[in-house]
């Protein structure tokens, strides 16, 4: 089963007892077949949402120099402005320029503390002289969406016939969410002729809630044939991109999306956006939440009617098998991979770690390919007998990478960027 739309699910309805349960149906379908949708009506105040781009807008348009003041790679959080080209996904480029902001927590102990809570930290705010009502509105929006994807998380566990409560134990008290503020300049400002606004990945934890500012259009999201979907602004909603964490603690259940912007075309102006980020605590050594078994068959199902794959959206799965006993050690190496010059600054030796771990997976690669084949070639079963056997096969085998990767990368031994 693949998708040419997004589902579009209006979040009032689990407030009334007679609409929830259909609401919930909905929701589950949604998480099992798509894993990206729209969600409206969802109590976010309206003139918050308008001062929110607004103040955006402004941000971006102080002089350089005052942008500058706050730049990420001054401190080892990873908050703070980044110029544009300063981040890159899966080895390119990103060209857009953007704010990174998060729920603040006081500065972390250095001689107590493991480097990862370098990640818990207070903002780096503009210039109040310039932006005066800047930190207030943002801070407000943080603690509204902190708010909404809690109580969607609890939601997305109750569709999956667990209590609401089921994830709380993956937060801390004091959780840290994170957003981003962006601008995707249009392609007649590049010189390059690159149109990657941000490419193809896929959100590392449980949920992400994206602002779009109209008109523009850019983001797309990648079904199962591969083709990818356009997703435009919808008056009053967030889309909302299920991570590979969750789709992991629920041993595939709730579905991880693909997902990439185009800059925006020549002569249309910026592209704004504001993406929020459902933090889990870095402290956390996951393990699978206990799904249903009726909610395993339902997945089970879906795999069958596709021919046992979950899609061949070639996106990185964010987890390392047997080298992170937390999810915050993962969250900063994925952290230095994406911002090398906060690497350079604050984590050379990680960096140069992490260079020679993709150095050596380049070689491998290269190997491969001289070679002309594979190991897993030699490893492959022989041909089954017909079509029937041969779909049971990777219906079965891909059932058995689920498994694997919910209860390997979720231990003690493995953990999300």
């Amino acid at each position: 089963m693949s998708f040419d739309a997004l589902p579009v699910l209006d979040i009032s309805l689990a407030q009334n007892p007679e609409t929830k349960p259909a609401f919930l149906d909905d929701l589950r379908d949604a998480l099992l077949d798509v894993g990206f949708l729209y969600i409206k009506n969802t109590g976010i105040d309206a003139s918050l949402i308008h001062d929110v781009i607004e103040q955006g807008k402004a941000f971006f348009a102080l002089p350089e120099d005052k942008k500058l003041e706050i730049q990420m790679k001054k401190q080892p959080s990873f908050l703070g402005y980044n110029l544009l080209g300063g981040e890159t996904t899966a080895h390119r480029t990103d060209w857009r320029e953007q704010i990174d902001l998060s729920t603040p927590h006081p500065l972390p102990d250095p001689k107590k503390d493991p480097p990862y809570h370098n990640l818990l930290a207070p903002n780096q705010w503009p210039d109040p002289t310039f932006l005066p009502a800047f930190r207030p509105t943002y801070e407000s929006y943080i603690s509204a969406m902190s708010a909404l994807s809690r109580a969607f998380t609890s939601l997305i566990a109750e569709s999956l016939s667990l209590p609401p409560t089921a994830f709380d134990r993956f937060f801390d008290t004091d959780q840290q969410h994170k957003l981003k503020i962006v601008k995707y300049p249009d392609v007649s400002s590049l010189s390059n002729g690159e149109t990657q606004g941000v490419g193809p990945h896929k959100d590392s934890k449980l949920t992400s809630y994206l602002l779009q500012v109209p008109p523009h259009t850019g983001l797309q999201a990648q079904n199962l044939k591969g083709e990818w979907i356009d997703c435009p602004p919808k008056d009053g909603t967030f889309v909302v991109a299920i991570g590979q964490g969750l789709e992991a603690l629920t041993r595939g259940v709730c579905k991880s999306t693909a997902h990439r912007v185009l800059s925006p075309a020549a002569g249309l102006g910026p592209r704004f956006s504001v993406p929020f980020f459902q933090g889990v605590s870095y402290d956390a050594t996951f393990e699978t939440v206990d799904v249903p078994a009726r909610i395993l068959k339902m997945r089970d199902e879906r795999l069958a009617a596709r021919g046992g794959g979950q899609g061949g959206d070639g996106v990185e799965f964010t987890f390392a098998k047997g080298k992170y006993k937390h999810l915050g050690e993962a969250a900063l190496a994925n952290r230095v991979k994406s911002h090398p010059d906060v690497g350079e600054a604050w984590y050379p030796d990680l960096l140069a770690e992490i260079r020679r771990d993709e150095a050596a997976e380049a070689n491998a690669k290269a190997d491969v390919k001289a070679d002309g084949k594979s190991d897993d070639k030699a490893k492959r079963p022989p041909p089954p007998r017909d079509a029937d056997a041969g779909k049971e096969q990777l219906v079965n085998g891909e059932k058995a990478r689920i498994e694997v990767e919910s209860r390997e990368m979720l231990t003690a031994q493995g953990a999300t960027a």
